[in-house]
C-alpha cells in the first residue's frame, strides 16, 4: 500500500497564482518584446539571416553552433517528461522548494534555465547581420 502526502487546498491556491502570474509575465513580455523576424526564409539564399521568435531564439543559437545540438534539446526534453517517474531518495512529508532529497534534480534544473536564459541573452542581444557575434549592436 502506498502512502500518499496530504496536500492542503493552500498549495494547490499558491500553484494556481504563480501559474496565473507566469501566463501573465509571459503575455506581457510578448506584447512588449517584439519578436525579430524579418522577411519570410528564403532556402536559394544562404544564409538566411532571419531571427525566429525570442522564446525560440535560444535553439536557433544552440543550433548554430552544430546541427546535433537538436538532440541534446530533445535529450534534456526527454528527461524532464519522465522525471516524476524517476525513483526519489526520500518520500515528501510537505511541499518544499528545492527539498533535500531532490539535490540533484534541482541543481540540474537551474543549470537547464540558466543555460536557455543565457543562450536567448546571446542571440537575442550579441547576434547581427547574417547571424555574425557582435559585441554591441
Amino acid at each position: 500500500m502506498k502512502e500518499y502526502v496530504k496536500s492542503s487546498p493552500q498549495f494547490f491556491r499558491l500553484i494556481k497564482i504563480s501559474t496565473a502570474v507566469v501566463v501573465a509575465v509571459i503575455s506581457l513580455l510578448a506584447i512588449l518584446i517584439t519578436a525579430p523576424l524579418q522577411e519570410p526564409a528564403d532556402l536559394a539564399k544562404v544564409p538566411n539571416p532571419v531571427k525566429s521568435a525570442w522564446f525560440l531564439l535560444w535553439i536557433q543559437e544552440l543550433v548554430s553552433y552544430s546541427k546535433y545540438l537538436i538532440y541534446a534539446v530533445a535529450l534534456t526534453a526527454v528527461f524532464f517528461f519522465i522525471l516524476p517517474w524517476f525513483p526519489s531518495g526520500s518520500t515528501a512529508e510537505k511541499a518544499r522548494w528545492f527539498a533535500t532529497g531532490q539535490t540533484a534534480v534541482n541543481v540540474i534544473t537551474i543549470i537547464v534555465f540558466t543555460a536557455i536564459t543565457a543562450l536567448t541573452i546571446i542571440a537575442m542581444f550579441f547576434r547581427g547581420a547574417n547571424w555574425s557575434l557582435v559585441v554591441f549592436s
